[in-house]
C-alpha cells in the first residue's frame, strides 16, 4: 500500500464534563482585561421569572451544556423594512443596506442605491446588554459601532471610517462625499492566524467600486491607539544593512587613518628621542636630550598601551558588531527572517 492510500487517523475530539465547564480559568489575561465578565442587571420581571423557575426549570433553563436559556440578556433589535435578519440569542446577521445606527442613518437610511450591507453582530451593547431596563422597560436597538462586543461589517457603500472613528492616517479616511465599499471587523481582540502566509496588498486595481479613478499610490498605516499625530515611514530592511554597513566601513577608514598617524608619530617621536645638534665647539655632535628621550620613551609606551591596543579592540568589536546585527547568521540580526514590506 502506497503512503497516498494509507488511512490518515484523527485524533478522537475531547470529551467535555460538566467538571470541565467549571474550571479555573487560564492565569493567562489580557493587559487591557482588568475587570472580569459582566452579568447584565436583571430586570425586576426577569427577577421575578426566574424566582418562579421550579428547580427543574432553573436547570433546563441555565444554558450549561448548550441547554436553551432565558434570553433576558438580548434586546430588542430594531429591524427595517428591507432588512432580513437571522437571530440565535444575540448572535446575529442582517442583510440589509449600509446604515451606522437608527434607520436614517448611512447610505440605506438616505435612500441611496448600491448600499447593500451584511452585518454579522455578536453580542448587541456588550456587557450592558439587557432584555429590560431597570424600569421594566423594553430595550430597543439599533446598530451601535462602539457598543456592541464583535462585529464583521461589509458594505457596498459606506462612511466606515466615520462609523468606527477612526484617525485619517496617511492613507485618508472615508468621507459622505467619498464612501467605499468596505469590510470591517471590530472586537475586544482580532487574531489573524494563517496555515500558511499572509498578504497584505494594497492598489490592485485602477477603479474602486464607485467607478473612482485610482491614481494614488495607497500603502498601509498601523496606528496604535487611535493616534496618527506621530505616524512615521517603516524602515526597508535591506536598505538599513546597507547603510549600517557603509557606516561601518566609514569607521574602519577612519580607524585605519587614525593608525597611520600614529606609527607616522612614532617614528617622529624616535627621531626626536634620539635628535642631536652640531654644538658651537668645533661642531662637536651633542648627546640627546635626558628630558626628551625620557619623555620620549614614555609616549611610545603610552601609544602602543592606550591607543594602539584600543584601536585593534575597536576592529575587533566594530567587525563583530557588523556581523551581530547585519550578517544573515548574526545572533541579532536587524532584519526579520520572515516578514517583509516595500
Amino acid at each position: 500500500m502506497s503512503n497516498h492510500d494509507e488511512e490518515i487517523k484523527l485524533p478522537e475530539p475531547a470529551i467535555v464534563g460538566p467538571g470541565d465547564l467549571m474550571s479555573e480559568p487560564s492565569p493567562l489575561k489580557s493587559p487591557s482585561n482588568t475587570k472580569p465578565a459582566i452579568a447584565p442587571p436583571v430586570s425586576p420581571s426577569a427577577k421575578r421569572q426566574q424566582e418562579e423557575l421550579s428547580e427543574e426549570a432553573k436547570i433546563s433553563y441555565s444554558g450549561i451544556g448548550g441547554t436553551k436559556r432565558l434570553e433576558d440578556d438580548v434586546p430588542i433589535f430594531i429591524e427595517c423594512e428591507t432588512e432580513d435578519v437571522i437571530q440565535n440569542g444575540n448572535a446575529w446577521i442582517v442583510l440589509g443596506g449600509d446604515r451606522s445606527g437608527n434607520p436614517g442613518s448611512g447610505y440605506s437610511g438616505i435612500g441611496n442605491t448600491h448600499c447593500a450591507a451584511i452585518d454579522l453582530v455578536a453580542g448587541r451593547m456588550g456587557a450592558r446588554a439587557t432584555r429590560k431596563d431597570a424600569n421594566d422597560e423594553t430595550v430597543y436597538v439599533n446598530p451601535n459601532f462602539t457598543l456592541d462586543a464583535a462585529r464583521i461589517y461589509i458594505s457596498q457603500k459606506s462612511d466606515i471610517d466615520h462609523y468606527l472613528r477612526l484617525a485619517d492616517g496617511k492613507v485618508g479616511s472615508t468621507s459622505y462625499e467619498n464612501p467605499n465599499s468596505c469590510v470591517a471587523l471590530k472586537a475586544d481582540s482580532i487574531r489573524l492566524v494563517a496555515r500558511e502566509g499572509i498578504k497584505l496588498v494594497t492598489g490592485t486595481d485602477v477603479e474602486n467600486s464607485q467607478k473612482g479613478e485610482i491614481n494614488v499610490d495607497a500603502g498601509i498605516d498601523l496606528i496604535a491607539n487611535n493616534d496618527d499625530s506621530d505616524l512615521q515611514p517603516l524602515v526597508k530592511g535591506d536598505n538599513m544593512v546597507e547603510c549600517i554597513q557603509e557606516v561601518f566601513k566609514q569607521i574602519n577608514t577612519l580607524r585605519e587613518m587614525m593608525y597611520n598617524f600614529l606609527v607616522c608619530q612614532k617614528d617622529f617621536n624616535r627621531e626626536l628621542m634620539t635628535h642631536t645638534h652640531n654644538s658651537p665647539f668645533f661642531g662637536i655632535l651633542t648627546g640627546p636630550s635626558p628630558q626628551v628621550a625620557a619623555q620620549g620613551v614614555k609616549n611610545l609606551v603610552d601609544i602602543i598601551k592606550g591607543v594602539e591596543v584600543q584601536v585593534y579592540n575597536h576592529l575587533n568589536n566594530s567587525n563583530m558588531a557588523n556581523i551581530n546585527y547585519t550578517g544573515d547568521a548574526g545572533g541579532k540580526s536587524i532584519v526579520s527572517k520572515y516578514n517583509f514590506t516595500n
